[in-house]
């Protein structure tokens, strides 16, 4: 793929993946053929930084794993009030790397 569309990508997306990833992406980008590129466009990431508003607002109701896709995970928090608070508490440090984690899952099986 041609060089500036990956850096083009990398520079509005790079916020949805950890930095130590950044390097591997753009790496695996260069070498994936012209007819991918349309498809990576339209992948639609979750933001971490949304994730984390909402998980300080209504991660007690489990609305955070909602937005993410784990919908176990949201109906558990749901269920039990967040794991009495603490499951929330919790959610507050480790959600901004779920989301992440789970757009790292997305964009995968598009580079090989």
């Amino acid at each position: 793929m041609d060089a500036q569309k990956v850096d083009m990508f990398m520079m509005a997306n790079s916020k949805f993946f950890e930095a130590g990833q950044a390097f591997a992406i753009r790496e695996r980008l260069l070498q994936v053929d012209d007819s991918k590129w349309g498809v990576i466009q339209t992948i639609q990431f979750k933001d971490p930084t949304t994730l984390l508003i909402v998980s300080l607002l209504g991660g007690g109701l489990g609305i955070d794993r909602f937005m993410l896709g784990d919908t176990g995970m949201g109906v558990g928090k749901l269920l039990t009030c967040g794991g009495l608070g603490i499951w929330t508490i919790v959610d507050w440090f480790m959600i901004q790397d779920a989301a992440r984690q789970k757009n790292m899952a997305l964009l995968q099986p598009h580079l090989y």
